[in-house]
């Protein structure tokens, strides 16, 4: 009996191509695994594509509240952001699929598992972290970092060559990743940073500012512990939540960025990327953590959502740092309870008013009308006590006679 090997499967270019080229290079069986984490209708048909190209098996998994709840939300109740642009759309995804490739091998008693991975990619480095955490005893192919293909025009002659119906159009060559949170393009003139984007030609998920309505349009959502709940009072599944953001979104140009990043490997890269329901579930969320959070958590949770985004962009998702990072969020998302409305008008999200329980705005205090809580007269004494190293340091210079350059 063959050992069998466990492929990442999309359908797509390079994964049409693996799996004649594992054959061909491999002794083994071949088992095409699609992990559905809101691929939409990309998956329809691939099973008859699979085992038409070669596969022995086909495992079609739909993990899409899976993958909001354990990956979706935890990202979001961390305000993690890369780079101050990226809502980590790809890099989120990819430890669920590698995790279920896992699964599949364990099941299956495989051997190996291979991706479609570029080796100039961020993308080989999380699923070969992700797999070497939950099983590091499984022998990985990367035939990106193998093989004699070098670009997308020999993976399409190479199809060619052998017979088999090439899954895109020659001069439709973006590299695209969608999943249930995101879009992403890269390729073709996004190669060259200095060129605008062809916004017309590459949305799916989002129209442009031009085409959005001349109307705004009210949401408003209500968190849980940091975790969305309704949408203008419904509720919806975790799956449902996105996609109905990815809905109100899309349509008002919400959430898409054009993104020059630095991937894992070293290298600088661009891309466009479109998180319509993301963006604005992310605004809300700050917005509500502006009411419930203190001053000194609000802070350090920020240096916490940035470590949170590299280590989810660089694929460290089954580590011990992220599980310490996702149980302080958790801590600090306790009072993070209320109700958020946003107006979105041509790509702009503006703050239109936020309550909760555990709000920590007094108006008693805040008002310019004095309060109980606030005795002006405090404000003296705090200042000198404030002030006090800012007084010695002018008194040492006045002494030693060094003039402050103002």
């Amino acid at each position: 009996m063959k050992e069998k090997v466990i492929l990442a499967y999309s359908g797509g270019l390079d994964t049409t191509v693996i799996i004649p080229w594992l054959k061909e290079n491999y002794d083994y069986d071949v088992v095409a695994v699609c992990v559905d984490v809101g691929q939409g209708t990309e998956t329809d048909g691939l099973e008859e594509k699979a085992l038409k190209t070669g596969a022995v098996k086909y495992y079609l998994l739909n993990v899409e509240d899976e993958f909001v709840v354990d990956y979706v939300y935890p990202t979001v109740k961390a305000d993690a952001v890369y780079e101050g642009k990226y809502l980590l759309g790809t890099s989120i995804a990819r430890p669920l699929i590698a995790k279920k490739l896992v699964e599949i091998a364990h099941k299956e008693n495989a051997t190996a598992i291979c991706h479609g991975a570029t080796g100039k990619g961020n993308d080989q480095v999380r699923f070969e972290l992700g797999i070497k955490a939950l099983d590091p005893d499984l022998k990985i192919i990367a035939p990106w970092r193998i093989w004699d293909i070098q670009s997308r025009e020999d993976e399409i002659e190479y199809l060619i060559k052998r017979g088999i119906e090439v899954p895109m159009k020659k001069g439709d060559t973006y590299s695209r990743d969608k999943n249930l949170w995101h879009l992403s393009h890269e390729g073709l003139e996004l190669e060259d940073p200095s060129i605008e984007p062809d916004y017309e030609k590459i949305l799916h998920l989002s129209v442009t500012p031009e085409n959005a309505p001349d109307k705004p349009e009210y949401v408003e959502i209500e968190f849980e512990k940091g975790i969305p709940v309704k949408i203008n009072g419904n509720s919806y599944s975790p799956s449902g939540m996105i996609k109905k953001l990815n809905e109100i979104g899309g349509k008002n140009a919400i959430g898409t960025i054009d993104l020059v990043e630095n991937r894992v490997v070293g290298m600088k890269s661009r891309g466009v990327y479109e998180t319509p329901g993301g963006t604005i579930l992310y605004a809300a969320h700050k917005e509500l953590e502006y009411l419930c959070l203190d001053k000194q958590t609000q802070s350090f949770k920020s240096i916490v959502s940035n470590k949170f985004a590299e280590l989810a962009y660089s694929g460290e998702w089954f580590t011990p740092l992220m599980e310490a990072l996702i149980a302080f969020v958790d801590e600090t998302q306790k009072t993070v309870t209320g109700t958020v409305k946003l107006k979105l008008y041509k790509g702009n999200i503006i703050p239109a008013g936020a309550k909760s329980p555990y709000s920590l705005y007094n108006e008693s205090l805040a008002s310019f009308t004095t309060g109980e809580l606030y005795n002006h007269k405090d404000a003296e004494g705090f200042i000198n006590l404030f002030g006090l190293p800012l007084k010695v340091r002018a008194l040492v210079n006045k002494k030693n006679n060094v003039k402050e350059l103002v």
